[in-house]
């Protein structure tokens, strides 16, 4: 199943799917206003609350149904942002991304590079916290 917010698919999880795209661009469009970086709080706490409700639908996940792990929501965002097509027109052009651009692709690389960290750790979790102990 895509991840695609134009999707017309009316499922409660392809919903909240959905909402969880729309909620990180927008969390960072608030922090490209405010020219503040995602990896500091508020936006970096907000990020993590939507990467935990995304792991609490199952979606973080590549054998998910609906996949939202960093790659894929990345692709996602990508696609909301106009990257996809602004990088291939640069490419095709054998131009540069225009520095709009630019600053959106930074961006995308800190939620990717902030996802995959947040993932690697939850799924190590319980490898440094055994249950049981005194």
């Amino acid at each position: 199943m895509s991840t695609d917010p134009d999707n017309n698919v009316s499922s409660a999880p392809q919903a909240l799917a959905n909402d969880i795209i729309q909620r990180v661009a927008k969390l960072v469009s608030e922090a490209e206003a405010e020219t503040k970086p995602l990896e500091l709080d508020p936006y970096r706490g907000q990020l993590f609350e939507l990467f935990v409700m995304a792991d609490a639908a199952g979606f973080v996940s590549t054998e998910a149904e609906i996949d939202l792990t960093a790659d894929n929501l990345c692709r996602e965002l990508a696609k909301v942002w106009g990257l996809t097509s602004a990088t291939q027109q640069a490419m095709d052009a054998q131009a540069k991304l225009p520095p709009e651009q630019v600053s959106k692709m930074r961006s995308l690389w800190s939620v990717l590079r902030l996802w995959m960290e947040w993932d690697y750790a939850w799924k190590r979790w319980d490898e440094f916290h055994p249950s049981g102990r005194s």
